[in-house]
């Protein structure tokens, strides 16, 4: 039984980021949103793309109203409007301004913009009636960007501002990397789907809907390969296809010590290099880590050349969630192309609840974060924080982690907590 960190550092070393020459496809800015970007974008245009007026105003020469006052205003004649989208046609000479408005081009002969409630207008004439400073409210060209210098960097998880820059830079098409592609099936005679009747003994497959939804959030592509009975063949059917078409392969159940726990002899009978039996946690002990040989490209469903990661999670749906949370998730971010941002966030808050454990394992508790007086504090999710209660898993946004020896948190000590998001 290995640490969670030792797990953690095993996990991450084994994963190999998508190939920037294999692993990656063309899309249109539209549908990029969330994607990774695979090469790094430079654009033929400076931004600003001129200089430009950053407030509604006049454009006028410095050297002409830098003595202005309210007792003694500088008188100047407007001999041009420049909105938005114009191009000024006039060159501004001693004497002269340009009524100007915000993001206007600067016409030629000015180089400072007096904004308009420091002014007063009489017809064609403009009172200036507070000196400005030399350049006020001008936006130089190429400030913000240079053309041709790099835009964005390879590796960026493109949010909307990203989208916003490329799309004024004008790039309609981008290089992003593949979505991840991750199996998920689940294992055990007792599980039927949502749409059948249970008889005793029998449950709902909750985990492969949980992982499913995990698994999208994440940015990867889920491959729902359904329920496989406690049976060896079928299993190890299941397991050789899951490994021919995707990157992760993702099971639960079938990997603890009982009669019926077939996964990880089927790993081996597979050739698979196990790395991890069990983890030193609560929930989650009962977790396998495997890889594979580098598996052929598969002309119809392109599959990379990858050595896939197989992870046998727990059985229970606490369990499967904390091991995803804490293990498959930056897993899967980091095989995305992601540079940075792919480990998990650990936060110092303050605790509400008293937190109990055995001090035995490292123990993940559920709940949730609040800000209470600008201070985060977790609160504990009501009920049993039993690996089977699935219920009062909902809303949880933060794991309470106790370390090894540590069984009691009092209520407003400090507690640190994973911090958990939608990928």
């Amino acid at each position: 039984m290995v640490s969670v960190s030792d797990a953690q550092a095993i996990i991450l070393n084994l994963v190999q980021p998508l190939d920037r020459q294999r692993d990656t496809e063309l899309v249109d800015l539209l549908v990029a949103d969330s994607r990774i970007l695979a090469v790094p974008v430079t654009s033929p245009l400076d931004f600003p793309h001129w200089d430009n007026s950053a407030m509604d105003g006049y454009a006028v020469r410095y050297e002409d109203v830098q003595r202005s006052s309210s007792e003694n205003p500088a008188v100047l004649k407007i001999v041009e409007h420049i909105p938005a989208g114009y191009q000024p046609q006039s060159t501004i000479q001693p004497g002269q301004a340009a009524r100007i408005f915000t993001g206007a081009a600067i016409p030629a002969g000015a180089d400072t913009v007096v904004m308009q409630e420091k002014t007063r207008r009489e017809e064609n004439r403009v009172f200036i009636l507070d000196a400005p400073k030399p350049q006020e409210f001008v936006r130089h060209k190429a400030s913000f960007y240079q053309a041709g210098t790099q835009l964005l960097p390879a590796g960026i998880k493109l949010n909307a501002s990203e989208i916003a820059v490329l799309a004024a830079a004008q790039c309609p098409q981008l290089s992003v990397y593949r979505r991840p592609r991750v199996a998920i099936f689940s294992t055990g005679d007792e599980l039927m789907t949502v749409d059948q009747p249970l008889q005793p003994g029998q449950i709902v497959d909750s985990n492969q809907y949980a992982l499913a939804a995990l698994v999208r959030q994440s940015g990867a592509e889920p491959l729902l390969l359904g329920i496989v009975k406690d049976d060896p063949v079928a299993l190890e059917k299941v397991i050789a296809h899951a490994v021919a078409i995707a990157d992760i392969v993702l099971s639960s159940g079938g990997v603890s010590v009982g009669d019926y726990d077939y996964i990880d002899k089927i790993l081996e009978s597979l050739k698979a290099k196990i790395h991890i039996r069990a983890v030193e946690m609560r929930p989650g002990k009962p977790l396998t880590v495997a890889t594979f040989p580098s598996a052929s490209t598969d002309a119809i469903n392109r599959v990379s050349t990858h050595s896939p990661l197989y992870f046998g999670l727990p059985g229970n749906p606490a369990a499967v969630l904390v091991t995803f949370w804490r293990f498959v998730l930056p897993a899967i971010k980091k095989l995305s192309g992601i540079t940075e941002g792919w480990e998990p966030v650990f936060l110092k808050v303050r605790s509400h609840d008293e937190l109990r454990t055995n001090g035995k394992r490292e123990t993940y508790l559920w709940g949730k974060l609040h800000l209470i007086d600008g201070v985060y504090e977790f609160h504990q999710a009501d009920g049993s924080q039993s690996s089977g209660n699935l219920i009062n898993l909902a809303q949880t946004n933060a794991l309470a982690i106790l370390p090894v020896g540590k069984t009691l948190i009092y209520p407003q000590e400090e507690v640190q907590v994973l911090q958990l998001s939608n990928g």
